[in-house]
């Protein structure tokens, strides 16, 4: 089932997710409906606060990046099969330079920013079916999971602008609050007029 997806705005983007356990209720049915969202909006990460649950628990298919033609063949390699789901995750770890990247976010249409990101991490989390993983990643694979792990601690990559980039999308983002964007996708925004 595809669900809404929550727009900038709304508290439930900046709160710290709490973690589930493997009894969490109708869990499998929540990941199906979390893929089937995430691909109705050609997204590649989304996290369960984007729709409205405060869980630590996202959902990544990175494969659409390895069709870019600036990344590395090897690189490409990685992100064709880079399809996982991750519960209750922890970045253990976070290293090298910062890099940046051009960054969107579901829940913040229509707004693009360069986000500056360590490039290797190591993290360890749960699949879906509750078995325990510690990998380590780098470039886009990393930039992905921090991008929607960031989600899962209540932190949007807008945060992470400067304060001038902060000033300049202002309006977009009082706009996509309200509801005054076009997107393609179905999405709850927190300050839009009631329709009679």
């Amino acid at each position: 089932m595809i669900l809404p997806i929550i727009a900038y705005g709304n508290p439930v983007l900046k709160k710290k997710a709490k973690p589930i356990t493997p009894d969490y209720p109708k869990l499998k049915e929540l990941i199906e409906n979390m893929w089937e969202t995430m691909y109705n909006a050609s997204g590649v990460g989304l996290a369960a606060p984007q729709i409205g649950l405060p869980i630590r628990l996202f959902v990544i298919d990175a494969s659409p990046f390895s069709e870019d033609d600036d990344l590395i063949e090897n690189e490409q390699e990685d992100l064709k099969d880079f399809k996982k789901v991750f519960i209750n995750p922890t970045i253990l770890e976070e290293e090298g330079n910062d890099w940046d990247f051009n960054e969107g976010c579901l829940s913040i249409p229509d707004v693009r920013e360069d986000v500056f990101r360590k490039p290797k991490i190591k993290i360890e989390y749960f699949d879906e079916d509750f078995n325990k993983h510690v990998e380590k990643l780098d470039g886009l694979a990393a930039r992905v999971v921090q991008h929607e792990y960031d989600h899962i601690e209540g932190v949007l990559f807008t945060d992470k602008l400067s304060a001038f980039k902060k000033r300049l999308i202002k309006g977009k983002l009082a706009n996509i609050e309200k509801g005054k964007v076009n997107v393609s996708y179905n999405m709850k925004f927190p300050k839009a007029k009631k329709r009679r």
